[in-house]
């Protein structure tokens, strides 16, 4: 039987590898942005991770003929209001680093006079095809604000997202960890059980 190919419409090293691993075993041949011709990115108009996880499979999967999954995901911190929430990726602006997303984070705290906040990890996914949406699933962490940057595992928030049944941040744990409570690896698990039967997913 012909194996069939799934396009991950992300450019996200860290997002690639991450979900490559989720996905690994699956009788489908995992596709990134750089191994199709160019194509433009969409424009994140959305105001919800759903919105937006609906709008870049959609997209690309019209623009590239292939069935795409798309997630969109991010950092929501209770005492910023929500904030980074859907601008997580250009918080402090596109050509910001993570260290001075960090920077602005702990910032906004002392501004709102607390050290540390309630906050968690969220994850939409979106998966479709040419014609339709076929299947969304979603995934949520929480944890708090580390009091300082630790660990060199991991990627993007990680290290200042502090979870407390591991005592560390997810930046301190090896990837099988991170990947057994994240909020990606949650959503991941929903689509590789609906890629594997169709008919009978649970989408939680």
């Amino acid at each position: 039987m012909a194996r069939s190919r799934l396009l991950l419409a992300t450019t996200n090293a860290g997002k690639i590898r991450e979900i490559r691993g989720l996905l690994a075993g699956l009788r489908i041949d995992l596709v990134g942005l750089d191994e199709v011709p160019a194509v433009e990115p969409p424009e994140e108009t959305g105001t919800t991770f759903a919105e937006n996880a609906r709008l870049k499979a959609s997209y690309y999967a019209r623009a590239t003929g292939l069935r795409a999954v798309a997630e969109d995901s991010g950092l929501e911190v209770d005492a910023l209001g929500g904030e980074p929430g859907v601008n997580s990726a250009r918080y402090g602006g596109s050509d910001a680093g993570y260290d001075r997303k960090f920077e602005l984070i702990y910032a906004g705290l002392r501004s709102a006079g607390v050290e540390t906040s309630a906050a968690r990890f969220v994850c939409a996914l979106a998966l479709a095809d040419e014609s339709a949406l076929l299947f969304e699933a979603r995934g949520v962490v929480e944890g708090r604000i580390a009091p300082a940057p630790a660990g060199d595992g991991g990627f993007g928030y990680d290290p200042i997202f502090f979870y407390p049944p591991y005592g560390c941040t997810l930046a301190q744990v090896p990837a099988d960890q991170k990947s057994a409570v994240s909020h990606r690896g949650q959503a991941f698990r929903h689509l590789r059980q609906y890629l594997r039967n169709p008919g009978h997913a649970d989408r939680t």
